[in-house]
């Protein structure tokens, strides 16, 4: 088990080549072993002696031998002014990755110890630096795959979600003590007044909750990113249309029909929104067994995306295949794509054109209508994002999960004070609620809950 006693060590930068390598050293022996393996070039004395925050030139020496391993820069930050709260010290050397790794086996060979993922940032949260929330924000920063991405990580790291739940939570908190105050006191019954308004606050705190529960179903896309998948019978061109939206020849394209055999998935950058584009092999019946194998991936497809494109070949008769997957597609998050519109028109769907499933007439050969294709995957995916953008969103499934349970928690303490029923079980479920909300923003967590959460960052963060 790791202990915040230990000094930890990490290559904090990406694997492979590059003009900077950096190793991150924290901990209380931090210093101490900068100054047992660092050879300023210019200062004399004790680096430990030098003023926080500052960068040093010199070469970093191996004390085994007395070997020069690289010309490094060497930065000091003595806690609590630091990404940690602990004395940091982070090697700045040249980038390649024998030379990064040399400087951490000497590092650890001087008494610290490897990091395990996250373990910087989670002992800048233990340590009071930042909430749970702002630590998860600092792993939603660095995986952003798009600026809008980046705008709410950042707005997560600077605290808009943690100061909203505080508030919400301290308005639980006064409830609760309003409610236990009169359990202390049986003799006074709680009055019709003062049970308006604590119901008056639960309602409105529980209805920010579900506010801001919503919005995790559209903001998680730009965490994890809109899995759309293309589906549509052989030759209608799902893999025309995936090379024209990536702008180059990913998928094999030919004549053959049941070219595509298996998913093929790329990211997508449309308008700020990331996207997961999948394409799939053209849905018919089959006897051949890796075709149908792709078939059934192609299906299941459909079931696990967040949003459909249904390719239909405008040029051809439309037939028991296309109808069949119409059927398949019915009721989902689905836009009706009607493609090779370059060529003479033979037929549409009658059905979808008179309902409101959206659709889009392209040509993958032209380039016709692919902009509104674009545009229509967005606004069907983000239908209340220009509202929820202005205020605080939450992108993660754990947030999500803590922020129902403390909304469910409060409804069923309202439904107990609406009903007349002992304030003990009103009480009850407050604290309920009051749990489930210091789990999210950290103000009460278990060592199983920050593995976790932690066990997802890279090492060196």
């Amino acid at each position: 088990m790791s202990s915040t006693e230990d000094t930890i060590a990490a290559v904090a930068t990406a694997a492979g080549q590059g003009g900077i390598g950096i190793v991150r050293i924290s901990g209380p022996g931090s210093l101490a072993i900068a100054g047992r393996i660092f050879a300023p070039r210019k200062t004399s004395g004790n680096i430990s002696d030098l003023p926080s925050h500052t960068v040093v030139y010199g070469h970093l020496i191996d004390p085994a031998d007395g070997s020069v391993v690289d010309e490094v820069l060497v930065s000091f930050m003595r806690g609590p002014r630091s990404y940690t709260r602990e004395d940091v010290v982070e090697i700045n050397s040249h980038g390649g990755m024998v030379i990064v790794r040399r400087i951490l086996t000497i590092v650890l060979g001087q008494g610290a110890r490897l990091a395990e993922p996250g373990e910087f940032t989670k002992r800048a949260f233990l340590n009071g630096r930042i909430g749970l929330t702002q630590a998860e924000a600092v792993m939603d920063l660095i995986a952003a795959r798009t600026e809008e991405g980046r705008r709410i990580a950042v707005d997560q790291l600077r605290g808009g979600l943690a100061e909203k739940l505080d508030t919400l939570r301290t308005s639980l908190i006064d409830a609760c003590a309003l409610v236990e105050a009169y359990i202390d006191f049986p003799e006074d019954e709680i009055e019709v007044k003062t049970s308006g308004q604590v119901l008056g606050v639960l309602d409105s705190v529980r209805a920010q909750l579900q506010r801001l529960s919503k919005t995790y179903d559209e903001a998680r896309f730009f965490r994890d990113g809109l899995a759309v998948a293309i589906v549509g019978r052989p030759n209608v061109g799902k893999s025309s249309l995936l090379n024209i939206l990536l702008a180059r020849e990913r998928a094999i394209v030919t004549e053959i029909p049941g070219t595509t055999r298996d998913l093929i998935e790329e990211p997508l950058d449309l308008e700020g929104l990331p996207v997961r584009i999948i394409d799939t092999a053209g849905i018919r019946h089959s006897d051949e067994r890796i075709e149908r194998e792709g078939i059934q991936r192609s299906i299941r497809a459909i079931e696990d995306s967040d949003c459909i494109l249904a390719v239909f070949d405008s040029s051809v008769p439309q037939n028991a295949e296309d109808r069949e997957l119409l059927d398949r597609v019915r009721g989902r998050n689905v836009i009706l794509v009607f493609n090779k519109t370059d060529l003479p028109c033979e037929s549409f769907l009658e059905e979808p054109l008179r309902s409101e499933i959206p659709w889009v007439r392209i040509s993958t050969r032209t380039g016709e209508g692919l902009d509104q294709l674009k545009a229509l995957i967005v606004s069907t995916n983000l239908r209340n994002w220009s509202q929820e953008r202005e205020g605080v969103v939450i992108t993660n499934l754990r947030q999500k999960h803590a922020i129902d349970r403390t909304a469910e928690a409060i409804g069923r303490s309202s439904e107990a004070l609406r009903a007349d029923r002992p304030l003990e079980i009103v009480s009850l479920e407050l604290r309920d609620g009051l749990a489930a909300i210091a789990e999210l923003t950290g103000a009460v967590t278990t060592e199983t809950i920050l593995d976790r959460i932690f066990s997802e960052f890279c090492i060196g963060k």
